[in-house]
């Protein structure tokens, strides 16, 4: 490997891949074993639909405490895939953004969802694959949460905005790892921050999206709220 990719498997304080709950995840999933291919696929896999749709209490979390919360959001979901990716020599760094608020309407609703500034911070990883970088964004959503909303939106085929999802392919958007990009979000994006090594570098540079007192309501309320509010969506 090149000597300038190392820097995109380094450990940090949010990609804490050697922490126990992470290095015991790799060893029962056999991670390691698999061919280069396949462990970037089981892992965007686990990270898509077993860390289900949900909002953490902020976005600049460790990737230990995404795994024991069992759900994510964009940002989340983000740091746990980068930390499993390099914890398995997978070399990733992080794309970062904003998005227009409305991609989140639906599951975020009421007065909650002016709480959110007009555009809120988006990451996702990039991947370091067969010389390419590739842009793995589509493992946002689980697949059951995504059935339950195309079943909730029946005649919408083409291009869809809101509840988690920024498409214009809504029946079947890019979202299996099949070698390439796969987004479920991309639609959304107002503004783009470029790559950073780390999730750690860009929370450092552009913060989170809550400050202050809105930062401790939406820990303590909004949070919880839209999760229970992302399981009865999925649920049906």
């Amino acid at each position: 490997m090149a000597d300038n990719h190392h820097r995109y498997l380094r450990e940090t304080d949010l990609l804490d891949f050697s922490h126990p709950a992470l290095v015991d995840l790799v060893r029962e999933r056999k991670w390691k074993a698999l061919s280069e291919y396949d462990k970037i696929g089981s892992i965007y896999v686990y990270v898509q639909n077993e860390i289900v749709f949900g909002f953490n209490a902020k976005d600049s979390m460790p990737a230990s405490e995404v795994l024991r919360d069992g759900f994510g959001q964009c940002n989340t979901k983000a740091t746990l895939f980068m930390a499993l990716l390099r914890s398995v020599g997978i070399p990733c760094r992080l794309h970062g953004f904003t998005v227009d608020r409305v991609i989140q309407k639906g599951v975020v609703s009421g007065g909650l969802f002016y709480l959110a500034p007009k555009n809120v911070i988006h990451t996702w990883a990039e991947v370091l694959y067969q010389g390419r970088w590739l842009n793995l964004e589509g493992l946002i959503v689980d697949k059951k949460y995504l059935r339950a909303l195309q079943a909730r939106f029946p005649h919408v085929s083409g291009t869809f905005s809101g509840y988690g999802v920024a498409t214009r392919n809504f029946r079947n958007p890019e979202i299996d790892w099949k070698g390439g990009d796969t987004y479920i979000q991309k639609e959304g994006v107002t503004r783009d921050y470029h790559s950073f090594d780390d999730p750690d570098a860009f929370y450092r540079e552009h913060g989170e999206n809550f400050t202050g007192i809105k930062a401790l309501v939406y820990e303590h309320l909004v949070s919880k709220l839209v999760t229970k509010r992302a399981e009865k969506i999925r649920l049906g």
